[in-house]
């Protein structure tokens, strides 16, 4: 069986840090990936996943249709709008180059699969500054963003709850009792989205895994993280975390329901 190709951009970053021995001082710099976790899950799947990393996706990230046609799905995970507005012919040169959130939405409506996952700069992000509100990918997505910085951090847990469309194939065979997040992205489901998960009555009920669909495509919402820290190890060792992400993947390429 041919395996569906995804794209999955996002999930990297670099940190400085300052180190002082008394008098002296000296900088180091360390390259991060947050995604090992759920790559190395669809390592063995129906998906060929192929990894553009936050730093690589502003550059190399589809700029036509015909390129990101080649993928059935696309996912946006820990990843700024800016990255994908901000060609660096665009930012260093001043040239013209396509909208590539308007490509997004015309690749969701032609049929593509469209998925963001949460993160610090997903949805709205990290004082605001991930900046999906009122974009073309906002458009296509089965939730709206807030105005303002939406992470809500949870450091005590919180148990998903799984909504009554526990029959829709995403939750297929993952029961009830999942392991807790310590965290998510504050969203609004709309009015014709399908929630599938919300976090706990303590935190208002508010979307966590939510379903929709924009012209002839898919998309899905899940607004907290793929890997640390809002998810932590337990949930990583969950025997349904392969399956929850690779579940919606498939309805994502139109494989189930």
């Amino acid at each position: 069986m041919t395996k569906k190709k995804v794209l999955l951009a996002g999930e990297s970053w670099v940190s400085t840090a300052t180190h002082i021995k008394g008098f002296d001082q000296f900088p180091t710099v360390t390259y991060h990936t947050g995604a090992d976790e759920l790559l190395s899950a669809l390592k063995e799947s129906a998906f060929d996943v192929t990894f553009m990393p936050s730093h690589e996706a502003q550059r190399d990230f589809p700029q036509t249709i015909e390129a990101l046609s080649i993928f059935d799905a696309v996912v946006l995970s820990d990843i700024g709008a800016n990255t994908l507005l901000l060609h660096p012919d665009t930012w260093i040169h001043s040239k013209t180059t396509p909208n590539r959130l308007r490509l997004l939405r015309d690749y969701v409506g032609n049929g593509g699969g469209l998925l963001m996952f949460g993160g610090y700069y997903s949805f709205q992000g990290i004082n605001g500054g991930a900046r999906y509100r009122k974009t073309p990918v906002e458009d296509v997505l089965p939730v709206t963003c807030l105005s303002i910085d939406d992470r809500v951090e949870v450091p005590e847990g919180f148990a998903p709850v799984v909504s009554g469309e526990s029959t829709h194939p995403i939750l297929r065979g993952l029961g009830t009792a999942w392991p807790v997040l310590l965290g998510f992205n504050e969203v609004t489901a709309k009015p014709d989205a399908t929630v599938l998960a919300t976090v706990s009555s303590d935190y208002g009920s508010l979307p966590l895994l939510v379903t929709g669909t924009y012209g002839a495509g898919r998309t899905v919402a899940w607004t907290s993280d793929v890997g640390p820290h809002w998810l932590p190890p337990e949930f990583i060792a969950w025997n349904g975390y392969k399956a929850l992400f690779e579940q919606m993947l498939s309805w994502a390429v139109g494989e189930e329901g």
